[in-house]
């Protein structure tokens, strides 16, 4: 596999222009091209992605996290790439891990690669590991199987096998329609050990709204 002709990085973001110019160069340490969908930042995301040398597409106006991933995946498939390595714009995920997703794909054969950070779980924020555990547990009950880490937003994603599987949602609940889709598709999906990084400035997930979306969308789901 030829990782830096076949993958991107995908990289959604709102208001990172403080942080997002580092990771795209870091990152193209290991994949020369990076896709940064700026999802309607009110300060100079754009700017700095396209200073770093990542192609930027922008939003109008804010849209969610899922509704940037699922216009960064087809502009990706529509450009010919294989793959998609989905990671944040603030310096959470750390660029040294991603030959660990690709070797991992490799080995395994595996459609969906997710970082897995819970052998770190006490760097997160007590109440975001938390949100997570619980989250991670009922995804896992209705899959059947053992998920470690289901709320990771770093992932490799083979874009032809994401064709297959249509996305709906439009915010932060796309991680785990995502790693559903793929499991119920009967698609291998495989997890590999990241660091685990958090900063200190605010997150873009809203507690309250954030974890409301997720439950609306598992309540949802139920009934199908």
């Amino acid at each position: 596999m030829d990782w830096k002709k076949d993958c991107a990085a995908l990289i959604p973001c709102f208001n990172e222009a403080r942080g997002v110019g580092e990771v795209v160069r870091t990152v193209r340490e290991h994949l020369p091209s990076v896709l940064v969908v700026d999802d309607g930042s009110t300060d100079a995301t754009a700017a700095a992605a396209r200073a770093a040398h990542a192609e930027v597409v922008r939003h109008a106006v804010n849209r969610g996290k899922g509704a940037s991933l699922r216009v960064g995946f087809q502009h990706l498939h529509d450009g010919g790439f294989k793959w998609a390595l989905t990671l944040d714009g603030d310096g959470q995920h750390a660029a040294d891990d991603i030959p660990g997703f690709f070797s991992c794909a490799e080995a395994t054969g595996a459609q969906l690669v997710i970082g897995n950070r819970m052998a770190q779980a006490d760097r997160m924020p007590w109440l975001r590991r938390r949100v997570n555990r619980w989250m991670t547990r009922r995804l896992s009950r209705r899959a059947g199987v053992l998920l470690p880490d289901s709320q990771c937003g770093f992932r490799l994603v083979n874009l032809e096998a994401l064709a297959g599987v249509p996305l709906q949602t439009d915010h932060f609940e796309i991680e785990s329609e995502l790693l559903l889709a793929f499991l119920r598709a009967g698609m291998q999906v495989e997890f590999v050990p990241v660091q685990t990084i958090y900063h200190s400035g605010a997150s873009k997930i809203h507690p309250v709204v954030d974890t409301w979306r997720w439950l609306r969308w598992w309540f949802t789901r139920r009934r199908h």
